[in-house]
């Protein structure tokens, strides 16, 4: 079996776009600002992973981390591959580092009502820490709504949530959380936070963790992916 060629570098807005909708199994993009690397194989677009920066700015505060210290990885959204999804996420991280030296962590959050474990994440040696606290969930627009976006400025902040929202409810499960540390020190400091990973849930889901491969689309049919 002859070798893929794989290959990631910065995207554009309509090439995330396409495939976290085609290929990711929120079908939306996360609240802005993100940060936006593609997938090639074979000069082929096989899709997109997202880091977002600044949109939670307490996220490192537990690990006394300024807010461009840590990021949040949050979309990998990838349609058929013949590369290992932890590869891709991995270049796709090295890349992220690399232009961004003040960089120290990356937090991303595996989801066990969609039968998610973080597979991807314990195939790339993250830490794993528990899981998050429940969230709350607003209904607006005719969907159910994250907290932390109903809550961003685009609304208007907390204040004005009740106004547009009728209906909330709390989901029963936290998140499972997981780190990935940038340098020895980091690494070091969070060594104690460990705890075993999460076993896989039954739900029949991509064992991707974070991705879904229920919507197959012909790859490379983005017609500018390159970021400009």
């Amino acid at each position: 079996m002859s070798k893929v060629e794989l290959r990631v570098d910065w995207c554009n807005h309509e090439a995330a776009k396409y495939a976290v909708e085609k290929w990711h199994y929120s079908c939306r993009m996360p609240m802005p600002p993100i940060l936006k690397i593609g997938a090639w194989e074979c000069n082929q677009f096989i899709g997109a992973i997202l880091f977002a920066r600044g949109n939670t700015p307490t996220l490192g505060h537990r690990y006394g981390l300024k807010m461009l210290e840590v990021c949040e990885l949050v979309r990998v959204a990838l349609t058929n591959h013949a590369s290992p999804a932890s590869q891709i996420v991995s270049a796709a991280m090295k890349l992220l580092e690399h232009s961004n030296p003040g960089l120290r962590l990356i937090v991303s959050f595996a989801d066990p009502a969609q039968g998610h474990n973080g597979a991807i994440y314990q195939a790339m040696n993250w830490v794993y820490t528990g899981e998050s606290e429940p969230s709350w969930q607003w209904l607006h627009e005719g969907r159910w709504k994250h907290n932390r976006e109903m809550t961003s400025g685009a609304f208007g902040g907390a204040r004005k949530v009740a106004d547009l929202a009728v209906l909330t409810k709390r989901l029963p499960l936290g998140k499972h959380r997981y780190l990935y540390p940038l340098d020895r020190a980091m690494r070091k400091q969070i060594a104690p936070l460990a705890k075993p990973y999460p076993k896989r849930l039954p739900r029949g889901q991509s064992v991707e963790g974070d991705t879904s491969n229920d919507q197959l689309e012909e790859a490379g049919s983005i017609p500018a992916a390159r970021s400009e």
